[in-house]
């Protein structure tokens, strides 16, 4: 383990919790249809309802996509050629990414400022983006996260 995030946790449960609060209001969306048609319900409130599903699919597709790229825990292998990336699913739970190495763009050689809040890890070969918080995070293994990413004296 190089690298740890614990608020990841935190954020798979905001994750599933962010899927059923939409899932909620997307199916309330029916009965208020038809509530309006029986005269139950005014044009108005038909509107509101259908805004705060609008809203609520809007901020779900957000947050996942936001939360699918967040890094929970970083491992390299022993020989020091793989990179595992542990991060969340669109339904908050874990997955791991496996990529080379040789493919991770230093930091060093990114636009990003370590002073950031957020910090990109890419790959040359363009597949995947994640980004991890050097801020909130914990670099438990200097040495193979200097290896992976680059000098750690211009991270200061």
């Amino acid at each position: 383990m190089v690298y740890r995030f614990d608020a990841i946790r935190a954020f798979g449960y905001l994750s599933r919790l962010k899927v059923a609060q939409t899932a909620l209001t997307v199916v309330a969306l029916p009965p208020s249809l038809y509530w309006y048609f029986q005269g139950l319900m005014t044009f108005n409130s038909l509107c509101l309802a259908g805004g705060i599903a609008g809203f609520a699919l809007a901020m779900l597709c957000w947050m996942s996509h936001f939360f699918r790229r967040l890094v929970g825990i970083l491992y390299v292998n022993e020989s020091g050629t793989m990179l595992r990336v542990a991060h969340l699913t669109f339904w908050g739970r874990r997955q791991e990414t496996y990529c080379p190495v040789a493919d991770v763009i230093p930091m060093t050689e990114s636009q990003d400022r370590p002073q950031e809040l957020f910090v990109r890890i890419q790959q040359y070969s363009g597949k995947q983006t994640f980004y991890l918080t050097l801020r909130y995070g914990r670099i438990l293994d200097r040495e193979r996260f200097t290896q992976v990413f680059g000098m750690l004296d211009k991270f200061k």
